[in-house]
C-alpha cells in the first residue's frame, strides 16, 4: 500500500491485491457528519478535525482506475466498516468478490475466485499508506507531508505525500467539503490512478467486533 502485498492483474479488472490495498484504499474516509464547524478552514485543517473526531464509520464506495492508455477500467463497488485505531474492513462486491480486513494486528487479503488468502503483519502493511491517511491512529504529519491543493469540482483538496521513498505510492489527494471528505485520488508508483468516492456514510456509531474478524474459508491456499 513498496507494494507492500503482491499483485495480480487478470484482464478486465482491477489489480486484485492492488485495488484493495490502494482502497485500503482508500478505504475508509470514514464518517459525513463532522464533530464541529470547519467549512471555512483549509483542506488540511479539515482533513486533521476529520480524523480526530472519527472513531468509527460505515458506508459505501465506489474506486475505478485510469489507466495510462486512458482506456476505462470497470468501476468497483463495495462497503466499508473502520474502528480506530487500525481496524477496517474493506469489501468489494462488483465486479468481483475480494475482500481485506484487518484487527489491527494482522492483515487478511481474500480473493475468492482465487481461493486464496494472503495474510501480513497490519502495521508493515499500513504504514505510510492511504489507509494510514484515512483511518490511521497517529499524527497523519508524521508520515506524509500535507500541501493544499486548491478547489476543484467543489471540493478543497489537500495532497498527502509519504515521506518514504519506498511507499508504493506518489501521492494520495482528499476532496472535502464542509470538513468531510469526500473523494481520494491515489496515483502509484507506475504513475496509475485510482479514484474512490465515499457514500451512505454513518460516522461514530459501534461497529461489532466480528466485522474485522477473518477466518479463511476451508480450502483456500493460505499465503503468509
Amino acid at each position: 500500500m513498496n507494494q507492500p502485498i503482491p499483485s495480480a492483474c487478470p484482464p478486465s479488472r482491477l489489480p486484485r491485491r492492488r485495488s484493495l490495498l490502494v482502497v485500503a484504499a482508500g478505504a475508509l474516509v470514514g464518517s459525513m457528519l463532522p464533530a464541529a464547524p470547519v467549512a471555512a478552514a483549509g483542506a488540511i485543517e479539515q482533513l486533521r478535525a476529520f480524523a480526530e473526531s472519527t472513531r468509527s464509520a460505515t458506508g459505501e464506495f465506489t474506486q475505478q482506475l485510469q489507466r495510462k492508455s486512458r482506456q476505462a477500467a470497470p468501476v468497483s463497488r463495495g462497503v466499508f466498516s473502520f474502528a480506530r485505531p487500525g481496524r477496517f474492513r474493506w469489501d468489494i462486491q462488483e465486479p468481483y468478490a475480494q475482500l481485506i480486513v484487518t484487527d489491527g494486528k494482522k492483515l487478511y487479503f481474500y480473493d475468492k475466485d482465487l481461493k486464496q488468502v494472503t495474510i501480513r503483519a497490519a502495521g508493515d502493511v499500513i504504514r505510510a499508506t492511504p489507509a494510514a491517511v484515512l483511518f490511521g491512529g497517529g499524527d497523519i504529519g508524521e508520515a506524509f507531508r500535507l500541501e493544499e491543493k486548491g478547489e476543484r469540482d467543489g471540493l478543497h483538496w489537500v495532497e498527502a505525500t509519504p515521506k518514504l521513498p519506498d511507499s508504493g505510492f506518489e501521492r494520495i489527494r482528499v476532496g472535502l467539503r464542509d470538513g468531510l471528505p469526500l473523494q481520494m485520488e491515489v496515483t502509484d508508483a507506475f504513475g496509475q490512478l485510482s479514484r474512490f468516492t465515499f457514500t451512505r456514510i454513518s460516522r461514530n456509531e459501534p461497529v461489532p467486533e466480528d466485522a474485522f474478524v477473518f477466518t479463511p474459508p476451508p480450502g483456500v491456499d493460505v499465503i503468509e
